[in-house]
């Protein structure tokens, strides 16, 4: 297969192209080149997308095309170009406008409504799952096949969020010792390790699997996420659950960022957010990693690599936090 990949240097479309690569095919990269390398064996074609398809892509044949994008105009003016490919379009769960059901799958959740325009993220960040919803819309109506997937949280190696990554940091830290765990122990989320999402893509741009899917992993407790990390990096900590009514009082983010306990959503808002029905996906051909592998090799990663970015709440406000918890149930 003669593969294009719009991207191919920053994690997800890196390690699409690793994986294609492995496999045989033969892969082209389109990207500035300026946020990374692409892989050993891959080619990279210089390509600022602010700027029209160079004729370098469009004078070449490619059975398939690989785009990460959110901006809808370039991703129609792709299209365009390559109308003839069979296109994997990677999405995203933010295309969902009702993030509280759980179960929900392509067809049963309604989508946001569609912006065709090219929005700044940092001047409107909620208009990122609109965008994609755009962007589907575009590779559905030009290419002559296509797969639509829609990642939720990615982890792994090479994570440039540093989301998951703060729970394999934190949990090998500690030890024996004590994690502050976020909300209730059974509360549910799901990941994606980069690696299985990428092999799954590059068999959908093979077979030119038609239809949309959710890249989510199996949807579980929080609990059994913490303890597959533990499993991973050789701890094993005491838990202490703090409510998320104690942590949004003192001012602790959810989700992402300095201030933030990542993979805590407030519930019952996003009790859907992070479990999605998996099945659609495992039938059309993704196969997961157990979790465990996952942590172990994002730890190695963080190891290796110094400079990674992990984010989440400090040593020191962890302390801060349980010692609040811990005067709270005194006082009642």
């Amino acid at each position: 297969m003669r593969l294009l990949v719009l991207g191919g240097t920053v994690f997800l479309s890196r390690a699409v192209a690793a994986e294609a690569v492995r496999r045989g095919h033969t892969v082209t990269c389109a990207a500035r080149g300026t946020s990374g390398s692409v892989p050993d064996g891959a080619e990279l074609v210089p390509w600022d997308r602010a700027h029209p398809v160079p004729d370098e892509l469009t004078e070449r044949h490619f059975d398939a095309v690989v785009d990460v994008a959110r901006h809808p105009s370039r991703v129609a003016a792709a299209v365009t170009a390559f109308p003839h490919a069979h296109w994997v379009f990677v999405s995203t769960i933010n295309v969902y406008a009702d993030e509280s059901t759980p179960n929900g799958r392509p067809g049963t959740l309604p989508l946001r409504e569609p912006i065709l325009g090219d929005v700044d993220l940092t001047l409107d960040p909620e208009a990122y799952g609109p965008m994609k919803v755009a962007c589907e819309d575009a590779v559905r109506a030009g290419a002559s096949s296509a797969t639509v997937i829609r990642p939720g949280l990615i982890v792994g190696p090479g994570d440039p969020t540093g989301r998951f990554s703060y729970w394999p940091r934190r949990i090998a830290d500690a030890g024996s010792g004590e994690v502050l765990a976020p909300g209730r122990p059974g509360d549910v989320v799901q990941v994606i390790d980069v690696r299985d999402l990428a092999a799954w893509i590059v068999r959908a741009a093979t077979a030119r699997t038609p239809g949309t899917f959710d890249g989510v992993g199996p949807a579980m407790p929080l609990e059994q996420l913490l303890d597959a990390v533990a499993e991973g990096v050789g701890s094993r900590p005491t838990y202490v659950w703090v409510p998320q009514e104690l942590l949004a009082e003192q001012g602790v983010e959810p989700w992402m960022g300095p201030e933030s306990v990542p993979l805590w959503l407030p519930r019952p808002a996003y009790d859907g957010m992070l479990a999605h029905d998996v099945s659609p996906s495992l039938a059309a051909g993704l196969t997961v990693r157990p979790l465990a592998e996952s942590a172990r090799d994002t730890l190695a990663w963080l190891d290796a690599t110094p400079d990674a970015r992990v984010t989440g709440i400090s040593a020191e406000r962890e302390k801060e936090l349980l010692a609040t918890f811990r005067a709270d149930a005194t006082d009642q």
